[in-house]
């Protein structure tokens, strides 16, 4: 009995996922508290698939990515600062959501406008960013990478309104390849909001939920996407720019929408790209190692991936939905409301995978029921005060190991999402650890990147399907 249990601890230790087509008999993992935060390994690749991507290394459209503590440089006087100041963030973007994808959304129009606009934005904050080097010669900045955004922008010369990032200002004039779109293009109408400058160059404007947006000129420029070049990017040159983004030179937009980089590549990039969200570290300050994003349908789309069917919302055709049937705690499917997850014909609920959200959301009645059956798994671990967002919290100090149950998201068709513990729990404090679910302020669910972390994910757009595995991070 006691070899079984080493054994358990040794496997579930470093496990990133289960991802299955069939029913489980896995239904608690084992941890060591004081190894919960190490980093995961990487699965071994079969021999086929790893010649290929070494053989391809140097010439692959890949990035590391950045978290954003990383970026801004913040630090934090305790674990408990910390997260409490993600979870601001996480509200935050949460709220801008579920304001983006409520039928009654209608973006702003700031053109022929001066308007003053308050409060900064979280929703272009981001939680992960990327090294772009814009123009020739290249100038490296910051981007946040955001798969729910379609327009590519940064901060340009001459700024008439811009905030603090980390790099100096983009200057075009500087750029041999920096060439301006004319608003009678075509590529200009492919802007859902666009305007005609005086010298008659396209205008680009993109507003988000709290009235925060960045607005200038529209261009096609030369990108260098980790070390390769891509001429005549549509990017936006953005020299009015309002909200926090916290050191950002401005966004990576890598929505399902034509405008974005993915869509902008099409067939260069085979309609895909790939990320993985490393594990977090165990201190409370910024952990520089984050993951990977992949770029290209050959480098990025792996064998032995779990496919599950995209689905698409025509109010918001930018964002990745999936189909979630169900969810389930150990190896019992939770008893719900047909339809709980389903994205309605007018736009309203649905599960949407988001990076820049943290914690994930689920409707009141599929947190609850996944609340209860969590602590009635657990049993008898002693609990510890709420800490915000995060009601359901244990005090760990004392154990060495303890014994958790799997969480389970059960897709349209016959594919199993089962998350081990390191994707369910987060390090509130020294010992502390609280349950990183939450209910959603609406009917949409949101898959965080707490529970995304480890698992290599790929998006294939062109084919309308999202990978879950087979590596790990």
């Amino acid at each position: 009995m006691h070899a079984a249990a080493t054994k358990l601890l040794l496997v579930f230790l470093f496990t990133s996922m289960v991802i299955i087509s069939h029913a489980s008999s896995l239904r608690f993992h084992y941890i060591n508290r004081h190894n919960f935060t190490t980093k995961t390994r990487t699965s071994s690749s079969s021999p086929s698939s790893s010649s290929s991507s070494h053989g391809s290394r140097d010439r692959r459209p890949s990035f590391a990515l950045v978290r954003r503590d990383a970026v801004t440089g913040s630090t934090y006087p305790s674990r408990r600062h910390a997260v409490l100041d993600l979870v601001a963030r996480d509200n935050a973007r949460a709220e801008y959501l579920a304001s983006r994808l409520s039928p009654a959304y209608q973006p702003t129009d700031f053109f022929g406008s001066e308007s003053k606009v308050v409060s900064g934005l979280d929703e272009g904050s981001g939680e992960y960013f990327v090294r772009v080097g814009i123009g020739s010669p290249p100038t490296e900045q910051y981007l946040v990478v955001d798969s729910g955004s379609d327009v590519i922008w940064v901060q340009c010369k001459p700024c008439l309104e811009c905030y603090a990032q980390a790099d100096p200002l983009f200057d075009p004039a500087t750029s041999a390849t920096f060439s301006g779109v004319s608003c009678g293009s075509a590529i200009c109408r492919t802007l859902r909001t666009s305007g005609c400058g005086d010298s008659g160059g396209c205008e680009y404007e993109v507003s988000y939920g709290d009235g925060s947006y960045t607005k200038g000129a529209l261009a096609l420029e030369t990108l260098t996407l980790g070390g390769t070049a891509v001429e005549g990017v549509a990017i936006g040159c953005g020299h009015r720019n309002r909200g926090l983004f916290v050191g950002a030179a401005g966004l990576l937009g890598l929505g399902w929408g034509p405008m974005s980089l993915v869509g902008q590549l099409g067939g260069a990039a085979g309609g895909a790209f790939s990320y993985c969200l490393a594990s977090r570290g165990g201190s409370g300050g910024a952990d520089n190692d984050a993951g990977s994003l992949v770029l290209g349908r050959s480098e990025a789309v792996p064998e032995g991936a779990v496919w599950v069917p995209l689905v698409r919302n025509p109010q918001a055709p930018s964002f990745y939905y999936v189909g979630v049937s169900g969810i389930g705690v150990g190896d019992e499917r939770l008893p719900l409301q047909d339809g709980l997850f389903q994205l309605t014909e007018d736009g309203t609920g649905g599960v949407v995978m988001d990076t820049g959200t943290a914690v994930t959301r689920l409707p009141q009645e599929g947190y609850a029921a996944l609340r209860d059956a969590f602590v009635g798994a657990v049993g008898a671990l002693p609990r510890a005060p709420g800490v915000s967002l995060l009601d359901t919290c244990y005090d760990l100090s004392g154990y060495t190991s303890v014994r958790v149950p799997t969480v389970s998201f059960y897709f349209d068709g016959a594919a199993t999402l089962t998350l081990p513990a390191r994707n369910l729990l987060l390090e509130v404090d020294g010992g502390i650890y609280c349950l990183a679910f939450a209910p959603s302020s609406s009917g949409l669910s949101i898959l965080g990147n707490i529970q995304q972390e480890g698992i290599q994910i790929t998006v294939d757009s062109a084919n309308g399907y999202i990978g879950f595995g087979p590596a790990t991070c």
